[in-house]
């Protein structure tokens, strides 16, 4: 489909498109490919092959978008699982809910595809986080917990604790506090009430890269 020009090789794209290849991205940040070096569908498998070749593009599974310069980037996958930097598969759903457990988190979400360790994006309890102000003396507010150190101290020892039941490609090392909850309304949240992770991920792009 692609691959970066020797004369001229970004290391964080796979490249510019082949010639006789068509990409383009869908809505949904999807890569879609189609071209005469694209298969036509998977051998005796037509229930695989309706589900992937749709009106004469393939559906990767991956999701990208093109730079200033036409490159191809990989940045998500529409399946939920993170592939870390050394290529091991992680579940975030499994640790996102082990996060959201506990009392202090409203919500979570991980993110650490082709990264050496995990990151989360985390929503505190706002009724917990307004007890605990006006139990240490702070201003009773959210938005200004969030950036409070000793508040980040309290919810770092709370992802302390759930690593201890997690493995050490799993842990959480590192986190950002953020005040507004994934809904409907904000577009962070399906109709079903499932996070769409490539709208947080956007949403919080820069903050999360600064986690590394």
């Amino acid at each position: 489909v692609s691959a970066n020009p020797p004369e001229k090789i970004k290391l964080d794209t796979v490249g510019t498109i082949f010639k006789g290849t068509r990409v383009k991205i869908a809505n949904d940040g999807e890569i879609l490919v189609s071209g005469e070096n694209i298969m036509n569908g998977y051998w005796n498998d037509p229930e695989a092959t309706a589900s992937t070749v749709i009106d004469g593009w393939v559906h990767t599974g991956d999701i990208g978008e093109f730079d200033d310069d036409h490159y191809l980037k990989i940045t998500d996958r529409k399946k939920d699982i993170i592939v870390n930097a050394g290529g091991d598969n992680i579940s975030p759903s499994r640790v996102e809910e082990k996060l959201n457990i506990e009392p202090e988190i409203a919500q979570s979400m991980m993110y650490g595809d082709f990264k050496n360790y995990l990151v989360a994006i985390i929503v505190p309890d706002k009724d917990l986080a307004l007890q605990w102000a006006n139990d240490h003396g702070k201003k009773p507010d959210l938005a200004s917990l969030i950036k409070d150190g000793d508040f980040i101290k309290m919810m770092k020892d709370v992802t302390v604790k759930v690593n201890n039941n997690l493995s050490a490609i799993e842990q959480v090392r590192k986190f950002l506090l953020v005040e507004e909850e994934f809904t409907i309304e904000n577009d962070m949240m399906t109709p079903t009430m499932k996070v769409k992770r490539f709208k947080v991920k956007n949403t919080y792009k820069d903050q999360l890269e600064n986690l590394y």
